[in-house]
Order: structure tokens, then C-alpha cells, then sequence
């Protein structure tokens, strides 16, 4: 490792493939497949041009509808794991080189303890390995817990994360030092730009995934309240105000363009839930973003559209996904996992 440097590629850079999943077991989504499905085929079908889309499907009646539901727009891959939650429970593929972003591609590993204890699922711990070894990409292991949706990068060593996730005491326990010394070694981090909390309701405690996205070299999006009534209106204030005031790894001062975001949204079972724009996959050519049917969706679409001038926008349906109870709580950011190019 002497002389070596990790560096993680901002998700806008070229990829190889996005890796994703097939919702498999009933019992992680109250008895129906049938509509997180749905979410995943509409999904799918929305990268499909200009990605390479590798699905894994674990038995044989997931291969099979997966088959017949997709046809070839996407690779299928046999695979074992708990549920689909791929962002957190997959490698981080970074590069080991001058910390340019050249060098041997690598699959970072990660300990993970079903985010704090709460979903304890077969094969979650071990489909990181196989996804790795599917890419033909070696693995560096490190020997704590991080899920790939409590961070998000810039590609040039500025890292952002919530205090909420990252310093809770069940994952590692750390204090601020320590986290920043972790995620420095393991990450490339030079930068780490904190957020003190995510949405109500998060099962994952407050991954940044769900609250602000880098979208190109000192810029972040972050969600505004949707109205008076919007449950998390004091928290997306207090995120846009923090990185307002906040500098990226070269020193240069964040500039931050707020989306309009989901608000008061009920789920089937009149649960408020973390429905998120900012739960979007940034891809070859295209960038999905999760919808619920809610009166900002048109403002949203078209904010993001003005931050990825080059990439088509697209809004696809993620309330299958979203889910109810302790089924779902994600979307499209949180179960894919790109490969740079």
C-alpha cells in the first residue's frame, strides 16, 4: 500500500455497469412481490439505454420472472442475498493509484451489521464478495461497518455523511476523529462535510442518500420543504444551511441548489415515510429519479434537469419500493451499486 492512494469515482463519471436486484424473498415485502417489482422492472428499463445493467436473482423463481419481466435489458446474474438493498450491502468500487482517479480498480468491503441490528438477513453479508468477484474485481477489506448509502462523493477526496449514521453507537461507536481517520484510509476522504440528521422515519438512521447528493465538482442538491405541513421542514432547512456554509476538499465554498422536496407523505398504512427525490441513480446518459405522485414531482424533475443539462431526467414510480411497515424504505439509489468504467 506504501505510496498508494484510494480514490472513489463520482458517480458521474463513466461506468462499466450499475448492479441492481430482484425483490426475491415475500416475506421482506408483506407477502407482494409484484409491486416493488414493478419499481425495479420500471427502473431497469429506464437505464437500459446506454447502461449495462447486471441483475442478480437469487432461486429459481426469481430468475425466471425476472426473464419473462425484462427480457434483454438487463443481464441476469444468479446470486444469493437477503433483500436488494445493493448500495449498502455491495462492494464501494474505487481505484488504487496517485489519488488522480487512474490505477487498479478495486472493490472496497466493509463490515456491516444490518444497519444497527434492525434487519439481520441471510447472504446480506457475503453478496459484496460475490459481486466482486462477478466484476473480476479484487477486493481490499476493511474491518469496519459502513453501508455505501451513509456517504456520498465527490471524486476528489470531499465526503458527505450524517452524524445521525456515521457516529451512532450501533454501528462502530466512533467519535468525529475517528470516523474521519476510517473513512480517510478507507475512502480517499480528505474532506468529510457533516450533516447532523436525516427524514423521520428512516430505517437506516439518516443515510445522506435520502437528503443530499453531490451532482458535479462543488455542487450538492438538497431538498426544500414542500409546505407548511411537511414533517421534515426544520431538517431540510438545517441541511441546506449546513452546507451552505460548508468547503469541499480544495477549499472551494459548496454551492447548494435546493429541490422541491416529497413532503407529508403517507404510506399504505398511513405511515409517514422518507419519500425522497433525492434518491436518484446518476448513470451513462440519464439520470432516474424516485417519484410518489406527489404536486412537487413536476418542479423537482425540472430543478434536476437544470443540474444535468447533459443527462436525460427521468421520473419513475419508487412507491413500491418505499413500501410499508418494516418492508422497503428505499429506492433507486438504494438498491444499485455502479462499476466505473
Amino acid at each position: 500500500m506504501s505510496g498508494e492512494a484510494i480514490s472513489v469515482p463520482a458517480e458521474w463519471a463513466p461506468q462499466r455497469a450499475i448492479w441492481t436486484a430482484w425483490p426475491a424473498d415475500p416475506d421482506e415485502w408483506n407477502g407482494d412481490l409484484e409491486t416493488p417489482r414493478r419499481d425495479v422492472a420500471a427502473l431497469v428499463s429506464a437505464l437500459a439505454d446506454g447502461n449495462a445493467v447486471r441483475l442478480l436473482v437469487n432461486g429459481a423463481e426469481a430468475e425466471t420472472t425476472a426473464r419473462a419481466t425484462l427480457g434483454g435489458a438487463a443481464e441476469i446474474v444468479p446470486a444469493r442475498y437477503g433483500d436488494i438493498w445493493l448500495r449498502d450491502t455491495g462492494p464501494i468500487f474505487a481505484r488504487i493509484g496517485d489519488g488522480t482517479g487512474s490505477g487498479e480498480k478495486v472493490a472496497l468491503r466493509f463490515g456491516t451489521n444490518s444497519w444497527g441490528g434492525k434487519f439481520d438477513l441471510p447472504d446480506d453479508a457475503t453478496v459484496g464478495d460475490d459481486i466482486a468477484r462477478l466484476a473480476g474485481v479484487p477486493v481490499r477489506r476493511f474491518d469496519f461497518v459502513l453501508e455505501g448509502g451513509a456517504v456520498d462523493h465527490d471524486g476528489a477526496g470531499t465526503v458527505l455523511t450524517t452524524r445521525q449514521t456515521m457516529l451512532n453507537p450501533n454501528r462502530n461507536g466512533w467519535t468525529r476523529a475517528e470516523a474521519e481517520a476510517a473513512l480517510g484510509a478507507a475512502l480517499g476522504a480528505k474532506r468529510i462535510v457533516w450533516i447532523d440528521e436525516g427524514l423521520a422515519n428512516d430505517h437506516t438512521d439518516g443515510h445522506i442518500d435520502n437528503i443530499a447528493r453531490f451532482v458535479a465538482p462543488g455542487v450538492v442538491v438538497c431538498q426544500a420543504p414542500a409546505g407548511d405541513d411537511d414533517p421534515n421542514a426544520a431538517t431540510l432547512d438545517a441541511i441546506a444551511a449546513t452546507l451552505e456554509a460548508a468547503t469541499d476538499a480544495s477549499g472551494r465554498k459548496v454551492e447548494v441548489v435546493r429541490v422541491p422536496g416529497v413532503g407529508r407523505y403517507r404510506n399504505a398504512i398511513g405511515e409517514f415515510s422518507p419519500a425522497s427525490h433525492m434518491n436518484f441513480i446518476i448513470a451513462n446518459g440519464v439520470v432516474v429519479v424516485p417519484v410518489y405522485g406527489t404536486a412537487t414531482e413536476d418542479a423537482a424533475l425540472g430543478a434536476l434537469r437544470e443540474v444535468f443539462p447533459g443527462r436525460r431526467v427521468v421520473g419513475v414510480s419508487s412507491r413500491g419500493l418505499l413500501g410499508f411497515g418494516d418492508a422497503g424504505g428505499g429506492s433507486f439509489h438504494c438498491i444499485t451499486q455502479q462499476e466505473p468504467a
